[in-house]
């Protein structure tokens, strides 16, 4: 089993997302002590966004690429091989004001390549990450899990499904800026919904 773990709270080590991340990934070892991890930290090593420059690499044909646009596809091609080679994935989401870190969002958008990671078809999209499953490490400060205020899940479903990866486990922590009691029931909830999703 291949573990990618992807940490993407600008904070790095000292996140709550990433603790619940480094757990959740343990967790799996336990289980499968011959897998391998790989973590990639977005705080340490952040990708760069898809601006105008980016996008014109990816649209020019690749022989017809120059040597800084061959540059700038590889650091997504890096990416995508992760993922690729990923039998389970790991992602360390805190919230940033109701969505997901930039962090998290640029490398959303380096690993979503159409004909690579998805394709269209004439029936419609066609996620191309199939088969492998994946852990959502949640971290709020506060209590929005199956609230309205919630729009990060909705919006990792539709992304992660739309590549093809639909075996999707969310793990909650919550509360954690509310008091050292909250926060502690915060982590025991995101255990007991590792706890059932392992089960």
């Amino acid at each position: 089993m291949n573990i990618l773990q992807i940490n993407a709270s600008a904070r790095r080590e000292a996140a709550n997302s990433t603790r619940v991340a480094n757990s959740i990934a343990a967790r799996l070892q336990l289980a499968h002590p011959a897998a391998t991890l790989k973590i990639r930290d977005l705080a340490v090593t952040p990708h760069p966004v898809l601006d105008e420059a980016a996008l014109g690499a990816l649209f020019t044909p690749a022989e017809q690429r120059t040597g800084e646009q061959v540059a700038r596809v590889t650091l997504d091609d890096v990416l995508i091989a992760e993922v690729q080679a990923a039998d389970v994935i790991v992602l360390g989401v805190p919230m940033y004001n109701f969505g997901v870190p930039v962090q998290l969002k640029n490398w959303i958008d380096a690993i979503a390549r159409n004909g690579v990671t998805f394709r269209y078809t004439e029936k419609g999209p066609e996620g191309l990450l199939k088969g492998k499953t994946v852990y959502v490490a949640l971290a709020r400060g506060g209590l929005y899990r199956g609230t309205e205020a919630d729009s990060q899940v909705p919006y990792l479903k539709t992304v992660l499904g739309f590549l093809g990866m639909n075996d999707v486990h969310f793990i909650y922590a919550e509360g954690l800026n509310m008091g050292a009691e909250a926060a502690e029931r915060g982590f025991a909830q995101a255990e007991a919904d590792l706890a059932a999703a392992l089960a």
